[in-house]
């Protein structure tokens, strides 16, 4: 019997899968006001793994402060509160 028909098969492996590194707005308390937040700077802060090079930002807690934001992608919720807080997010739309 052949190799492949003898090895159990076992879920699915979507090879189209696009991996981000997550980051929830709370985190970002961390920053000055009106600084721009990037993949480079969330990378000093320690906030984002170095081997990363997507950032999806999700709208878990509060920001106090105003500041521009530079990810991914962003969630509703998430863009919603930078934009309460006075600040403003902007999608960056390459497929790094």
């Amino acid at each position: 019997m052949p190799l492949q028909r003898r090895l159990p098969k076992r879920g699915f492996n979507n090879i189209f899968r696009r991996d981000f590194a997550v980051v929830n707005v709370h985190q970002l308390n961390c920053f000055e006001e009106s600084s721009v937040v990037d993949l480079a700077s969330l990378q000093e802060k320690g906030l984002v793994n170095p081997s990363e090079n997507r950032v999806k930002l999700l709208g878990n807690g509060l920001l106090n402060k105003k500041l521009t934001v530079r990810v991914t992608a962003c969630s509703a919720t998430a863009a919603e509160k930078i934009k309460q807080a006075g600040g403003a997010v902007e999608e960056e739309t390459k497929l790094a």
